[in-house]
């Protein structure tokens, strides 16, 4: 797949050094195209790109609160083809925080109704932009500073949210999953995804070299860890249509994943192990 050379969301945003939504929305952009306007619910990627009076966005762009990205782009949508612009690409941007959790009502009501959007979750998986509390997209086993690992928690003890399958259960003709550490298969799903008539949903994982604690040169390497373990898989929901769009060729162990992170530092032997058996399952069940 040919990358565009023209970038769509400017350098010099304020973004951590190695931040994985930053790479992310640049890479989206690319794949969409400057015929775009995109809403962007309350999170890091809003903070860091639009400080006033400054913008890194080079296209048309409006900020949303935390929770209504989707009905946001669900007017746009409407309006843009109340004034004959149907081939206008909708994109909204919302994190782990605003999806899964603030704006998920608002989300839901755009994939029932039909809107013609695509949304991108970017999935760094806690609340970073305001001082790395857990979500719902929050892996088990990880320390946030509202599930804290010490002598009287484990960190968090839930299971992270399917939000994939969660919108696949709306009946929408494309979602998908996705990582920055695998560029062409994310930029292939985003073209695929704004060219589908009616809604769409990428959930994108991204590393987040604050709240995961590791090295900001390390933000694509973790990325790869997560899918090369089986901890994060790449497939697509087409039409109803299940495909596994990378399998690695031998998965390797999930704790060569944890242990080049800090918020995972404080499990135990028998705490991988667990994260292992629940990965292996997930694998199996996917087929990866």
């Amino acid at each position: 797949m040919e990358f565009p050379e023209e970038e769509l969301l400017a350098p010099g945003h304020r973004g951590c050094a190695g931040c994985g939504a930053a790479i992310g929305v640049r890479l989206a952009l690319k794949a969409a195209g400057r015929n775009t306007v995109v809403a962007c619910a309350t999170g890091c990627l809003d903070v860091m790109t639009s400080p006033y009076p400054e913008t890194a966005w080079e296209v048309p762009w409006i900020h949303v609160a935390f929770e209504n990205a989707g009905a946001v782009a669900s007017g746009v949508e409407r309006a843009l083809k109340a004034q004959g612009k149907e081939d206008v690409n909708v994109i909204a941007f919302g994190g782990d925080g605003g999806t899964a959790d603030i704006g998920i009502q608002s989300l839901s009501g755009a994939m029932e109704r039909g809107h013609d959007i695509t949304y991108i979750c970017y999935d760094n998986e806690a609340y970073m932009n305001t001082g790395i509390q857990r979500s719902g997209a929050t892996p088990y086993g990880a320390s946030t500073t509202t599930s804290p690992a010490g002598n009287l928690s484990f960190g968090e003890d839930k299971p992270k949210k399917n939000m994939a399958f969660i919108m696949a259960a709306h009946g929408v003709p494309y979602v998908a999953t996705a990582s920055i550490s695998y560029p062409e298969d994310f930029m292939k799903k985003v073209k695929k995804a704004v060219e589908t008539k009616g809604p769409a949903y990428i959930h994108l994982h991204q590393p987040c070299t604050t709240g995961w604690g590791f090295k900001p040169e390390q933000t694509i390497q973790l990325g790869r860890l997560a899918v090369e373990t089986g901890a994060w898989g790449l497939f697509e929901i087409e039409n109803g249509e299940f495909r596994v769009t990378y399998r690695p060729q031998e998965r390797k162990p999930v704790v060569e994943y944890l242990s080049a992170q800090k918020r995972f530092k404080h499990l135990k032997e028998e705490q991988i192990n667990e994260i292992q058996e629940f990965v292996d399952n997930q694998c199996e069940e996917l087929g990866i």
